[in-house]
């Protein structure tokens, strides 16, 4: 039995290494900063946070999710300060994982969450297409989005080609299943599109290698300082939620495609705050769980946390035996893998269902996709929760008068919902227009909540109301059921 189970975790960690190399490099190239920075990831993702217990199966790595935040951050602050960004960020959820506040997390509205994710898959995507192009992007969401009008006539049509080749083969390879079982596909699209453009020639640009212990720049003392400033404290925050809800949420959809162990969130939120720890004090990219990654680990039957903490043997072994091979990788190629993964962002599907129940919720998940690409991806996040927020709050104060009349026994009024301030304009307007000649019995039995604001104006209605019926020779009887 334990061979089987040694044979089945070595064969998933050399799929999902396969997986892991080409996104590694892919998610470092978009980020702005040395590929080899990404492989380090991912090699901490394997050898640290793979061995540390929480989710058993999941595997993390640089992600996607996080490109656009990172590219922000390199922008804004430099490159030798992504260390102690990564770094603090790593403290963070040690510390929220030690309070255990990992559960918290799946409280986060999942319309905020793909909203998130949707903004992302569309300020990446509308990167790289400048990058398929081998042609500079603007800075920000909102100026890539309006410079894809000028973009055809600054496209190289030699890049375009491979990256445009990338993106036929990510598409194709899966359609041969037992194919895309042995190997998959986006190793299959970057080795393929490399290896032709090596024997044509071609004139692209190619990834740039520094090799791997040249690229580690440990942060410094003067480096740390840096946490005193606001901005640098605010993406430090930004890291550590982002990365962490993206995490945990990866865990609970791994936790669906396998029957065994359940995943701690609080150990797990720890697992990645001491790898981010480790990838901060390497000066390399930050880390999350990776639902692809992840996927691919349990569709190659992984049993234990074996695997994934081999992939990342894997990945150390290769960027230390063979470093050239990553000079000959094309940029191009490289975008069109992450174009299609930023497609697989945008949650179309779950958009369509979502507005045929909840459109509402439609209404969160695109006001915050809109505010990161219009804006940043923390004002966004900010934004989507207060939204989700205010949302529940108005949803949750939905009140319904309901009358009966009963003839001569007069008329039945039927509180029912939750009465709030929010609601109390429209409870008042309804019980005013209650014909004054009729006795009126008020039942309050269905009410799930009465706020203070509500009992003071249902009192005082009640005792202007009887006290009208009292002079003209009709009355009121107010009743409340007791509710559980």
């Amino acid at each position: 039995m334990r061979r089987g189970v040694g044979k089945a975790d070595l064969f998933a960690s050399l799929v999902v290494f396969l997986v892991a190399l080409p996104l590694c490099v892919g998610v470092a190239v978009a980020s702005g900063v040395p590929a080899e920075l990404g492989l380090m990831t991912g090699i901490v993702g394997g050898l640290v946070a793979g061995a540390l217990p929480g989710s058993s199966l999941q595997v993390s790595g640089p992600a996607a999710g996080l490109t656009v935040l990172v590219y922000e951050a390199v922008r804004a602050h430099g490159i030798e300060v992504l260390g102690v960004l990564v770094l603090g960020a790593g403290l963070v959820q040690l510390a929220l994982g030690a309070l255990r506040l990992g559960r918290w997390f799946r409280a986060v509205s999942v319309a905020v969450v793909q909203g998130m994710l949707a903004g992302i898959g569309l300020v990446l995507v509308a990167g790289q297409v400048y990058a398929l192009g081998d042609a500079a992007a603007p800075a920000d969401g909102l100026g890539k989005l309006v410079g894809l009008v000028s973009l055809p006539g600054r496209v190289d049509p030699v890049a375009l080609s491979v990256g445009a080749a990338t993106m036929a083969v990510l598409l194709l390879w899966p359609r041969w299943r037992r194919g895309a079982r042995l190997v998959p596909a986006p190793l299959v699209a970057v080795a393929l599109v490399a290896a032709v453009t090596g024997v044509f020639d071609l004139e692209v640009r190619r990834v740039e290698v520094r090799g791997l212990w040249e690229s580690v720049r440990v942060p410094e003392a003067a480096d740390l300082g840096r946490l005193t400033e606001v901005g640098v404290i605010g993406t430090v925050v930004a890291f550590a939620l982002i990365a962490s809800a993206e995490s945990l949420f990866s865990a609970a959809a791994v936790d669906r495609l396998h029957q065994g162990r359940r995943t701690d969130y609080d150990r797990e939120l720890i697992a990645q705050g001491a790898g981010n720890t480790v990838c901060g004090a390497l000066g390399a990219l930050p880390m999350t769980a990776v639902i692809v990654r992840s996927a691919a680990n349990l569709q190659a039957g992984a049993r234990t946390k074996a695997s994934r903490v081999l992939h990342g043997v894997w990945l150390l072994v290769f960027t230390a035996v063979l470093p050239g091979v990553l000079g000959v990788i094309p940029v191009a190629a490289l975008a069109g893998l992450l174009v299609h993964a930023g497609c697989k962002l945008v949650p179309v599907r779950e958009v369509v269902a979502l507005w045929r129940g909840h459109r509402g919720e439609v209404v969160v998940l695109g006001v915050t996709a809109g505010a990161i690409v219009l804006g940043n991806l923390f004002e966004g996040v900010l934004l989507g929760l207060a939204l989700a927020v205010a949302k529940t709050a108005w949803d949750a104060s939905h009140v319904h008068v309901e009358t009966e009349d009963r003839g001569d026994a007069g008329i039945v009024v039927r509180v029912l919902g939750h009465a709030t301030f929010l609601r109390l304009p429209k409870l008042l307007d309804a019980l005013e227009a209650l014909p004054r000649d009729r006795e009126v019995r008020l039942e309050l039995g269905g009410l799930r909540h009465l706020d203070h604001a509500c009992a003071a104006a249902l009192e005082g209605w009640a005792a202007a109301r009887g006290k009208a019926g009292g002079e003209e020779g009709y009355g009121l009887v107010a009743t409340r059921r007791s509710t559980s």
